[in-house]
Formats: structure tokens, C-alpha cells, sequence
């Protein structure tokens, strides 16, 4: 696939055999992603890929305390809330996957039920978190420069044929993470990527989430 195709056919998938991904799989997906451009070719971006036993413990850390009511705990800086547009695009992306997964309305059991697997990281057998050096933890550039490298990440995994979606809910007990992924004190937390091969029978991966239009998120300068 051309890049065009590969950026239009992906899609977050959120379903997931259990069939492991071989390691030298995982390493041409990052010599991928680590392609992205950097401010000044500083390269922020760190990733600690985990599978088996410290995924397990990770994912049941994160559910416990969550649903515990613990207070998140990342270690970035959160939205407090999205608002406008952006909360509509949101809740659209929402509606189609409960439309899809028929989860009704009031159908609390099964919202609770979405929330927890978003917190389990949708049950992927691999997870790829991705740090940054903490001396660039509050250059916003840095940021920019990861959120290239993760895009990067989904893009070469699904040229791969493997699925995947960016998911902060997998993160939210960041201590946690750091601690059963054995990440260094000198790096920032800042996303986790769920990563597997897509179970087609899941109907929830079929979403795709709509886009804008070009003419409400662009405009063209001294064009005739």
C-alpha cells in the first residue's frame, strides 16, 4: 500500500486476537515510526514495548485503582473537558461505537463494561508506551514531535497487518505503568499505543471516525 491508502484504511481497532506479535515484527514497526521528523533532530521520543506477565500487571493495577475511584494519576497535563466542536466530534465517535456494539442508552452494565476494557487496554497482547526525556517534559515541541513518532507507530503497524489505538485510558495510573515497565526516572509518561492483530468479529472495528471537512479545518492563502 501507497501512503495514502495505508492513512485511509486505518482505523482504531479495539478488539484484538490473542495471537502474540513477534518481536522482530515490533522492531521494524518502530525503526518505522522513529522516521517521524524532530525539532532540530532532537528525537524526544523513547518506547517501551510489553507484552505477557508486566501487561497483565499493568492492566490490573490500572482497572483496581480506577475502579477503586483513585484520582487519575498522569503525568501530563489533562483537558478539563472538552467543549464546541470538539466535544461534538467526541460524543459522535461514541455513538457510533455503542450504535455499533448495540449498547443502548441506558444500558449502564455495558457502558461500565466499555470503560473497563478501555482501562484493560482493550485486552491487546502488546502494549508500546511512549515516553519522553523529562529535561523536554514541558517543551510543548517535544510533544508534537511524539505525537508524529505515535502516528507513525499505527501507521507502520497497519501496513503490517496489525491493528491498533492510541489509548490514554491505559495509562491513567501512570505509577503504575512506570513501575511493572521498568521506565527510568529521567522519562515522562506520555500515551501508550494498544497493539494486535484486529479480531474481525468484533463489529466495534469497523468504526471509523468521521472527518471534517477540508473547507472547516483548512484555508488556502493567495490562490486564485
Amino acid at each position: 500500500m501507497n501512503y495514502e491508502e495505508i492513512a485511509q484504511a486505518r482505523r482504531s481497532i479495539r478488539g484484538y486476537k490473542s495471537d502474540p506479535i513477534p518481536r522482530e515484527i515490533l522492531e521494524e514497526i518502530i525503526h518505522i515510526a522513529k522516521q517521524a521528523p524532530s525539532s532540530m533532530n532532537t528525537q524526544p521520543w523513547h518506547f517501551h514495548v510489553l507484552t505477557g506477565e508486566p501487561l497483565e500487571r499493568i492492566r490490573k493495577g490500572n482497572t483496581e485503582k480506577m475502579m477503586a475511584g483513585s484520582s487519575v494519576d498522569r503525568e501530563i497535563k489533562l483537558n478539563h473537558g472538552y467543549e464546541g466542536p470538539h466535544r461534538e466530534r467526541q460524543v459522535e465517535i461514541a455513538v457510533q461505537l455503542f450504535e455499533a456494539m448495540g449498547i443502548a442508552r441506558d444500558d449502564k452494565e455495558r457502558r461500565m463494561d466499555w470503560v473497563m476494557r478501555g482501562f484493560r487496554q482493550f485486552d491487546a497482547p502488546v502494549s508500546i508506551v511512549i515516553t519522553v526525556d523529562k529535561a523536554l517534559a514541558d517543551d510543548t515541541i517535544a510533544h508534537f514531535d511524539c505525537g508524529a513518532a505515535t502516528y507513525g507507530l499505527v501507521l507502520a503497524a497497519w501496513s503490517k497487518g496489525i491493528g491498533s489505538v492510541i489509548n490514554g485510558q491505559g495509562i491513567m495510573q501512570s505509577s503504575v505503568v512506570r513501575e511493572n515497565a521498568n521506565i527510568p526516572e529521567d522519562q515522562v509518561i506520555m500515551t501508550c499505543v494498544a497493539m494486535g492483530y484486529p479480531d474481525h468479529s468484533f463489529v466495534a472495528n469497523d468504526v471509523k471516525s468521521r472527518r471534517s471537512p477540508n473547507d472547516k479545518v483548512a484555508s488556502f492563502i493567495g490562490f486564485d
